[in-house]
């Protein structure tokens, strides 16, 4: 039995209360939300979230091991970035963006691409320990449950290994945080959280020693590194 279940055992993976702020969103909103934005996920997002995407898989190239888990891998936009010594497993909940990523890695010969496969990234089929490293691309503030989340990719991480997120996280005050909260009512159709705080994603000891690093445009975006223990 993973060290990680005796760490997050039932009902202990997420906040007990989540923060007020932050509105539901269940898989079924996911998946019907992002069947909405395949078609044109590139065009809206990859822009704006491409020097992220890019500043995370460069961390997971320099880091040591081969064995990639990219969670929420969507069309596949970042599969091109990996150097050809990572082996990449992506999963993702949408199955129309997972369809276009299978055409991204046909098109440019992506040989280091292992599988693309459709899967709850807070409850996977992966055995314990699968994986050198687990990189979460703009997922933590799409999941139900980010604290089980984290604690999925604890379990299929090996001790040593890596856990990367680069996300938006709410901004603690200002006009950017008050248009963050504001715009919480349309989460369901959005897909995603504009109030997501990364203490809902980290407990206070993985805060306290996780990496943190923030990414243009303007820090809208922020790199996490966690050290799988």
């Amino acid at each position: 039995m993973s060290d990680v279940l005796h760490e997050c055992p039932p009902g202990q993976g997420e906040d007990p209360v989540p923060p007020p702020s932050r509105s539901a969103l269940d898989a079924e909103a996911v998946k019907v939300a992002y069947r909405r934005w395949a078609a044109c996920y590139d065009t809206v997002f990859g822009g704006i979230s491409g020097v992220g995407r890019r500043r995370a898989v460069e961390a997971v190239n320099a880091l040591s091991g081969t064995r990639v888990l990219e969670v929420g891998v969507g069309t596949g936009l970042a599969l091109p970035c990996y150097t050809q010594d990572k082996q990449i497993t992506g999963i993702d909940l949408s199955g129309d963006m997972l369809a276009r990523a299978r055409e991204r890695v046909q098109r440019e010969h992506l040989t280091n691409v292992e599988g693309l496969l459709e899967m709850d990234a807070e409850e996977t089929s992966f055995s314990d320990a699968s994986f050198d490293i687990a990189v979460a691309m703009f997922v933590a503030s799409v999941v139900p449950h980010p604290r089980k989340l984290l604690c999925e990719l604890k379990r299929v991480v090996r001790p040593g290994g890596h856990i990367l997120f680069v996300n938006h996280f709410l901004a603690p005050n200002g006009v950017r945080g008050a248009v963050e909260r504001g715009m919480a009512r349309a989460s369901r159709s959005l897909g995603w959280h504009p109030d997501f705080a990364m203490e809902s994603l980290l407990p206070p000891d993985d805060l306290a020693r996780a990496r943190i690093q923030p990414v243009p445009p303007l820090g809208l975006f922020t790199l996490v590194t966690l050290d799988r223990t």
